[in-house]
């Protein structure tokens, strides 16, 4: 968020080019014998990361991502002068420089009064003081990301998944909290029910897939796990769903054990 922010280590000095060129031609010479002896194709892989990693350090493409003062002050406060908005602009930026998958963690927002993450059992901190200071900065930069990627057009090749690893109780659970020292209402974990925010990827918007009992416990119509997410993610990047790994023993490992893409999304 400082407007002199950067990225350290993503550039050499320019004292070091030609020693990181020379260090290049050597391992050159030496990956050259060993690809001489390699019979299953395994060091075409290394290479190919290899050569990622060299022009990271080389070319003006990760250095210019990182480059937030290339931004308005509009956009900028846009998506929120915090944490949360800025590394939403940055993920926006990175898929904008050729970035396959990013991943943006939202925890502590930075406002006093929230938890370190969205943990928020009574034990570690008052739940609806949380979610006032959390939800207003979780709400601008989550809205300000997807309506920028439907204005730059990239709505049809990025796809924003905003989820967590599972619901929380329906009830209230008042407990002591560990720093208040005094009662206060939280929620715990909850595998019964969840929600997932899903946007863009050429896929149909503007609805609400399946729905809970009424007290918010469990599914209820349309039932979904975390297979038929995966499965969705998969179809759109363009991954066979039933594609299997060998473990170290010769077992084929499915990458998916069950699950199919949500109809709806199509």
């Amino acid at each position: 968020n400082l407007p002199n922010f950067q990225v350290p280590n993503i550039t050499i000095d320019s004292k070091l080019k030609d020693r990181l060129d020379d260090r290049v031609t050597l391992l050159t010479s030496f990956d050259q014998m060993r690809r001489d002896l390699d019979q299953n194709g395994s060091l075409k892989s290394i290479d190919k990361f290899n050569t990622r990693a060299l022009e990271m350090l080389t070319s003006d493409r990760a250095r210019n991502a990182f480059d937030m003062s290339q931004e308005s002050e509009a956009t900028r406060d846009k998506y929120g002068r915090h944490k949360w908005g800025q590394r939403a602009l940055l993920a926006r930026r990175l898929v904008e420089a050729g970035s396959s998958f990013v991943t943006m963690q939202m925890q502590n927002p930075g406002v006093k009064g929230c938890a370190g993450n969205w943990d928020i059992h009574a034990v570690n901190g008052h739940l609806y003081d949380d979610m006032r200071g959390r939800l207003p900065i979780f709400d601008r930069a989550v809205s300000a990301l997807i309506e920028d990627i439907y204005e730059r057009g990239l709505d049809e090749k990025v796809m924003v998944i905003v989820a967590g690893e599972f619901g929380r109780t329906p009830r209230i659970n008042p407990q002591k909290g560990t720093s208040s020292k005094i009662m206060q209402p939280g929620r715990d974990h909850w595998p019964g029910s969840m929600s997932v925010l899903v946007s863009g990827g050429g896929m149909k918007m503007g609805q609400v897939i399946g729905s809970t009992t009424s007290n918010g416990a469990y599914a209820k119509d349309n039932k979904l796990d975390p297979n038929d997410l995966l499965s969705t993610v998969y179809r759109f990047l363009g991954i066979d769903q039933n594609h299997a790994f060998l473990d170290h023993s010769g077992r084929p490992m499915p990458i998916l054990p069950k699950g199919k893409p949500i109809a709806e999304l199509s």
